[in-house]
């Protein structure tokens, strides 16, 4: 369970990085 959750917050963070990324290349 607690494993779980700690792959689910990595996971969601990664996401969002991945999105900020993205949005700044396309900002540039």
């Amino acid at each position: 369970m607690i494993l779980m959750d700690i792959v689910l917050m990595i996971f969601s963070s990664l996401i969002l990085v991945i999105c900020i990324l993205v949005g700044v290349a396309f900002m540039v």
